[in-house]
């Protein structure tokens, strides 16, 4: 089912869902099927689980139009990287994952740095995936990895843009 962008903005701002990997595009967007590539952060992401800590280089999303883009087009990303999704505010947050080809793990987190829920997200699929909890940050990895890493809810994310809110 397709429904006009303005749509999508009404329920963005009813909702506060945001654009994220393939969420509530435009059709500019529909047209490009060009995947944004942002650059590597110079720092990792730590997460701090029981089986110890595990390290992911991240490409940091941090405006809407990034937030909109996210992994949209990506067929392949390497098994220790992630795309961290940065809000302005905690809020409710809501991802689609048309024309994103790669099933992921989406890592909804707080503004503490905790991890809220970790959810599956299927390629190409209209379903929205969120949570109710007020989020700040999402990180969205390879499907899989997250179980495979041992994250699990209440793990603490380390990053400079989660530690610079969580503090």
């Amino acid at each position: 089912m397709s429904f006009p962008t303005s749509t999508f903005r009404a329920i963005g701002l009813a909702l506060a869902l945001t654009g994220a990997s393939a969420a509530f595009t435009n059709v500019a967007l529909a047209r490009d099927s060009k995947a944004m590539m942002l650059p590597v952060d110079g720092t990792p992401l730590v997460a701090n689980t029981a089986s110890g800590k595990q390290v992911f280089s991240i490409e940091v999303a941090d405006d809407g139009t990034e937030r909109e883009r996210g992994l949209m087009f990506r067929k392949d990303m390497p098994d220790d990287r992630g795309m961290l999704f940065v809000f302005e505010a905690s809020r409710p947050v809501g991802f689609w994952m048309k024309n994103t080809p790669m099933p992921l793990d989406m890592v909804f987190i707080r503004a503490d740095g905790t991890i809220a829920s970790i959810q599956q997200a299927e390629p190409f699929s209209e379903a929205v995936v969120s949570t109710p909890a007020p989020i700040r940050f999402v990180l969205e990895l390879k499907a899989g990895t997250a179980a495979r890493r041992g994250l699990k809810e209440g793990d603490r994310l380390s990053h400079p843009v989660i530690d610079a809110v969580s503090r």
